[in-house]
């Protein structure tokens, strides 16, 4: 399972593309506005910093639009991933972006019916949206599953990225049921690392060693 980050902190994805974390990165309109940086600018940094792919949304809502800035945003980098809306107009900037080799990250799927249309139109990424699913107290899991299994049976390439994740419990379902890509904060991705087992121990461990009065070097 490939760890895309879900941020335009370039600290944060500095410290898990050094550890090997970070095969990707998401951005969107609200998480450009959080980092207060230029997109263009920003974007480039994350691309060079990152070898996989780096998702940079459009903001238009009509077709020829999108295709505008789509076309602007694929010129900061050999890595973008153009993201746009799954609505009929982004299917159609998908397709155009798709023709002319660009990878498409299709957001906001709420429906294995929106990934199917995604996929058709040539997404290289669909991006389920599984907590916001959870917060209308509807299973994200289930529609990751639903996806999974019609790509499946049709063998469509589209690579399933399990996107809106707000816990560890969603990453390991996610791997369970067989998302191509996770996305997540890097809070939670590094919260990944904790257990109270894991902490009880190590402090009984510095507890038994202090007791030796022994140092190693």
């Amino acid at each position: 399972m490939k760890f895309f980050v879900d941020t335009a902190d370039v600290d944060a994805i500095r410290e898990l593309n050094d550890l090997g974390m970070v095969d990707g990165v998401t951005t969107n309109p609200s998480l450009i506005l959080k980092s207060g940086r230029d997109i263009i600018e920003v974007t480039k940094e994350i691309c060079d910093m990152v070898a996989g792919p780096v998702s940079a949304e459009v903001v238009a809502e009509n077709a020829d639009d999108m295709i505008r800035e789509g076309k602007k945003l694929a010129e900061i980098a050999p890595n973008i991933a153009i993201k746009v809306p799954l609505t009929w107009d982004g299917l159609k900037a998908c397709r155009a972006f798709a023709n002319d080799g660009h990878m498409v990250n299709v957001t906001l799927c709420f429906s294995p019916a929106q990934a199917i249309l995604a996929a058709k139109a040539g997404a290289t990424f669909i991006s389920p949206f599984v907590g916001r699913l959870d917060d209308i107290h509807l299973d994200g899991m289930d529609l990751i599953a639903d996806i999974r299994e019609i790509y499946d049976n049709y063998g469509y390439e589209t690579q399933i990225l399990a996107a809106s994740i707000r816990s560890v419990n969603h990453i390991i379902d996610a791997g369970k049921i067989g998302a191509d890509v996770i996305t997540a904060p890097p809070s939670v991705i590094k919260s990944m690392a904790t257990h109270p087992l894991t902490d009880k121990g190590l402090a009984q461990f510095n507890a038994d060693w202090a007791k030796t009065g022994q140092k190693i070097g």
